[in-house]
């Protein structure tokens, strides 16, 4: 291990060579000496896409830890299985309709589906969505509703507690379950927080709420006040792919798991993704959604598969990073020939480095590859993969 972190630091060291990789030979050789320094726990396919043609191979059918890679596996499934339209509704219901004055007595029930992106902003709209509806006066409380996702508050990587990696995972999501404080620095009750935080929002309103702000599931028969809808699942996608957003990731498998196997958990979320997979003729190791356990593997071949049959899918193909433009990908590989050329997904753990994606080379070609590189040093992994994307986008057939 020391040895294969000090040739990438070496080699990270050295001035990037002349992009002179043009015709099939010349880009294999290219890729190939980049390789060589990546070790024997690494692998890379790439290869056209129309024709599909191998670009270039090495341990293309090893399985390796993917890291932040796994998230293609998970958005790609969520927008196969969902439909890239699909919305997570945030609901308002109430124990009985409101009277001819406006008045709803008993609780109103917050019930989330797991919007990542349900915050303060979101609240105060779904607010004014009851007051629009007529709502001035709840003589009960706002009762917050998780009951869509188990109550687990972190992926497999964490033992399934919250950590600063993913923060508390809860249906009724509220600001990332951040408290906006120092300390505590997570909400300790998510549900018990997001009620609070709208009994505020609706008193700000002048609607009276007559109960301090509790948890619990919506009983049966409730009522349907007002609803606040996600992003649809293109956004959603995007904002998970292009930063690696791992508690937009996690949540997401979470609501794959409630909406198509009925039980919102990382294992139904993950058995939705393997299933899915499995139509397409591959079968990674996937058990978790953002790629932060190193029990996650699969290929490049698995990896390529999957970009293949994905590609001219528009809502997936937009969510990954742009070569020296967005997400994890802006600062790397600019002034080369893969920048807004090549788009792909990056993968980052303790001994873990990947890239894999998608590159229009300067002549047309569509190109679809996968680097995934374990027991390197990220730092000088990352070198070698935007040589080596740099070298895909110079690629002739």
């Amino acid at each position: 291990m020391r040895r294969i972190a000090a040739l990438v630091w070496l080699l990270a060291s050295l001035p990037a060579p002349a992009a002179v990789a043009a015709g099939p030979a010349a880009t294999e050789r290219a890729l190939a000496a980049q390789m060589r320094w990546a070790g024997g726990s690494s692998g890379a396919l790439a290869v056209e896409l129309a024709t599909g043609v191998p670009i270039y191979a090495r341990r293309p059918d090893v399985s390796r830890t993917p890291a932040s890679v796994e998230k293609l596996y998970t958005t790609a499934t969520a927008l196969r299985t969902l439909g890239a339209d699909a919305r997570l509704v945030t609901q308002v219901s109430a124990d009985v309709t409101r009277d001819a004055v406006g008045t709803i007595y008993g609780n109103v029930y917050l019930r989330g589906a797991g919007d990542p992106t349900f915050g303060q902003e979101e609240i105060d709209a779904l607010a004014a969505r009851m007051e629009a509806a007529g709502v001035f006066t709840i003589t009960g409380a706002v009762v917050g509703d998780e009951t869509a996702f188990d109550e687990l508050r972190g992926p497999p990587s964490s033992a399934f507690r919250t950590s600063a990696y993913v923060g508390p995972l809860s249906a009724l999501t509220f600001n990332r379950g951040l408290t906006g404080e120092r300390s505590p620095y997570f909400q300790a009750v998510p549900a018990r927080f997001a009620a609070r935080a709208f009994t505020r929002a609706l008193r700000a309103r002048g609607i009276w709420v007559g109960a301090p702000a509790g948890t619990g599931p919506t009983p049966l028969g409730a009522v349907p006040v007002a609803a606040w809808e996600s992003p649809p699942l293109v956004e959603l996608a995007a904002l998970t792919n292009q930063p690696s957003d791992n508690y937009a990731a996690e949540t997401l498998l979470k609501a794959v798991g409630a909406l198509v196997a009925g039980r919102g958990t990382t294992e139904a979320g993950a058995g939705v993704v393997r299933a899915e997979l499995a139509e397409i003729g591959i079968a990674p190791t996937v058990v978790d959604g953002s790629g932060l356990s190193h029990a996650n593997r699969t290929t490049p071949r698995d990896v390529v598969a999957l970009l293949g049959e994905m590609n001219g899918e528009a809502a997936f193909t937009g969510s990954l990073a742009i070569a020296g433009r967005s997400g994890t990908l802006a600062r790397r590989m600019r002034g080369t020939a893969a920048q807004d050329r090549c788009r792909g997904k990056t993968g980052t753990l303790s001994g873990v480095s990947a890239l894999a994606g998608y590159c229009t080379t300067i002549d047309g070609t569509d190109v679809a590859f996968a680097f995934l590189m374990n027991r390197v040093n990220p730092s000088g992994a990352r070198v070698l993969q935007d040589r080596m994307a740099t070298a895909l986008a110079r690629y002739t057939p």
